[in-house]
């Protein structure tokens, strides 16, 4: 119960209740209308986001620990890092499948630097995206044009906290 009542939930009732009072205030019927739009939102994520946990979970106990220990460590050094930049832009899917995958990694001993290389990466360069969206909406040449100069900030980033945030 404590780990629900964290501060960003905290914050994110408080914006939920002003929203819904400033709601109410332009047509008492509009909160309702909200929530509803909220709930059948959470009906089209939950069945995507409880087999991500789960797969999540899968991976936290199948990998061993000391697998990801070594290889994405503390000692992993940059090799971890650039091996976690190109995990990052094979991952298929969403938020829903990248996140909890990096909630697994992490317990598992995964290093902060590579998890950043990680998420940069994802977030980046996920072929999912290009495929689906950037090459057809924007053609080839935008997609190498926006990809070939970011092609480093992953490992810069995870270089970077390596660097800032020694623990």
């Amino acid at each position: 119960m404590r780990a629900a009542l964290d501060p960003s939930m905290m914050v994110l009732v408080v914006l939920a209740l002003i929203l819904g009072f400033v709601a109410y205030l332009k047509d008492p019927g509009l909160p309702w209308l909200g929530a509803r739009t909220g709930f059948s939102m959470l009906w089209f994520i939950l069945p995507r986001l409880v087999p991500a946990l789960i797969l999540a979970g899968l991976l936290q106990v199948l990998v061993p620990q000391e697998v990801v220990a070594r290889y994405f460590g503390r000692q992993g050094g940059l090799r971890a890092i650039v091996l976690a930049s190109a995990a990052g832009v094979v991952t298929p899917g969403g938020p829903m499948v990248s996140v909890p995958f990096m909630v697994a990694l992490a317990n598992s001993g995964m290093a902060l630097p590579p998890l950043v290389a990680y998420m940069t990466s994802w977030s980046l360069f996920g072929m999912q995206r290009i495929i689906a969206w950037e090459a057809p909406l924007m053609g080839w040449h935008f997609v190498i044009v926006r990809v070939l100069p970011s092609l480093l900030f992953p490992v810069l980033a995870g270089w970077l906290v390596a660097v800032l945030y020694r623990d």
